[in-house]
């Protein structure tokens, strides 16, 4: 049963405009989440690459090549139901963010954090108007009541399909500061995809690299660019 995949039943694949929604059409049949509601995208570039991931599958569906459609489905199926939820869920994030919890050794770590996450928090500072405070080690800080709750005002107004996108550049990075500039565009997105893995690559560099670690992290990092990606077609 492992080896068993649907297989292709349709030849022509095309976008329609439904109202304020895209659509996308298999042989004129409206294409259905797995929770059976119709895959209607917020805009045509999304429903173009949609229409196009269907487009290139061959004889039998890999769901694996078609990253588009499966965060689409997650919207609809997954955010939309229950929307407020999961924008407390990323919102919480910034209670606990990643760029806020320092190595106290050794020296050239804290450096590294330093130069890597100021920046970033310096401008979740000015421009999401959320200070947030660093501390040494893994315990808990308190931040900013002020802090935290404007970065919430950030997350709580997206659409589902912005939340979708930003549930995963945020679970991926560990960081909600990470995930909102990553949507503004503040800094590259490989560099911050980087940033993020900071205390991954100074482990590699003590202890060695881990061919399955670093498979691992590729497929991260390819469903962290994706994500941005998303975010950009929402």
């Amino acid at each position: 049963m492992s080896d068993w995949a649907a297989k292709r039943f349709w030849s022509d694949v095309t976008v329609d405009l439904r109202g304020e929604d895209y659509v996308i059409l298999l042989d004129k049949r409206l294409v259905k989440t797995p929770a059976k509601a119709t895959l209607a995208v917020p805009s045509q570039a999304m429903a173009e690459a949609i229409a196009a991931e269907w487009e290139a599958q061959g004889e039998k569906i890999d769901p694996r090549t078609m990253p588009t459609t499966r965060s689409a489905n997650a919207a609809l199926d997954k955010v939309t139901p229950q929307q407020a939820e999961v924008a407390q869920l990323i919102a919480a994030y910034g209670e606990d963010d990643l760029l806020c919890y320092r190595a106290p050794s050794p020296d050239e770590l804290v450096a590294r954090q330093k130069e890597a996450w100021d920046p970033l928090l310096a401008w979740a500072a000015e421009h999401l108007d959320a200070p947030l405070r660093t501390v040494e080690g893994v315990m808990h800080v308190a931040q900013p009541a002020n802090a935290v709750a404007n970065l919430t005002a950030w997350v709580v107004t997206q659409s589902p399909f912005q939340l979708a996108a930003l549930h995963d550049l945020v679970s991926m990075s560990g960081s909600l500061v990470i995930g909102l500039a990553a949507q503004a565009e503040a800094f590259a997105i490989d560099d911050l995809w980087t940033r993020s893995r900071l205390d991954e690559l100074w482990q590699i560099e003590q202890w060695g690299q881990d061919d399955e670690a670093d498979e691992t992290a590729s497929l991260k990092r390819s469903a962290f660019i994706h994500a941005h990606r998303f975010y950009k077609m929402s």
